[in-house]
């Protein structure tokens, strides 16, 4: 999509949500005004903050099509048509996002549009999911996800138990004051469960091990747990 084109659409979704999804309305009518004074050009510049609105506006998408639908029952069989990863983002996640003040929102947005954000483990990240998507897991990735609730992906093994997951290869000085706020973050959203893994980039076979430990935890994390593990 084109800056212009993300705009027209920002704008067309806000009009349609203001009487299906007030909340959603609200959070796009925010992202609206932080870029309308933005040229295209400018905007078209700024990698991750495309990325981001892209990301978004399919989402909205998604959400409004699902309230659309006149009942409860149908839009609780519309989310049940999605993987696990993607159910749980729209019908959990999301919505608590949408809902809830972010105190973080305003901080990572500056950042995006200052340049000041680059995805250091993206390629990391993709060779993860494809590699849960090849053991028949799922695997959903969201900018809000990793910006504001401090979860890189969020993985479903062979049963329906979507798991927030933060990756990190900090070194073991930084590594309890991180858990801590990841914790901490995690708590704030109501998130009920969460699995937090440093790895060794240099060590043999690290996202072999990666895979197995998100999978694994997935099925046998209880609730209330927020498991940290050092690879």
């Amino acid at each position: 999509m084109q800056a212009k084109e993300i705009k027209d659409k920002l704008r067309s979704l806000i009009k349609e949500a203001s009487s299906i999804d007030p909340y959603l309305a609200t959070r796009l009518d925010e992202i609206n005004r932080w870029i309308k004074d933005t040229k295209p050009g400018s905007l078209t510049a700024k990698k991750f903050v495309i990325l981001f609105l892209i990301q978004i506006i399919r989402d909205a998408d998604v959400l409004l099509k699902v309230k659309s639908l006149p009942s409860e029952q149908e839009q609780q069989l519309a989310f049940n048509e999605l993987s696990p990863t993607l159910k749980y983002w729209y019908s959990h996640l999301l919505p608590k996002w949408l809902s809830k003040n972010d105190p973080k929102f305003n901080i990572w947005r500056q950042k995006l549009m200052a340049g000041e954000f680059n995805q250091e483990d993206a390629n990391l990240i993709d060779v993860i999911g494809n590699s849960v998507k090849l053991r028949g897991g799922t695997f959903v990735q969201r900018y809000v996800a990793d910006l504001s609730m401090a979860t890189d992906i969020i993985v479903n093994g062979k049963e329906e138990k979507p798991l927030c997951i933060q990756l990190t290869s900090l070194s073991n000085k930084f590594f309890e004051e991180k858990f801590n706020e990841w914790e901490s973050t995690l708590l704030f959203w109501q998130i009920e469960r969460g699995f937090f893994l440093s790895y060794d980039p240099r060590k043999k076979d690290f996202v072999n091990e990666i895979v197995n430990l998100a999978m694994d935890n997935s099925e046998r994390l209880k609730i209330g747990i927020y498991l940290k593990f050092n690879l």
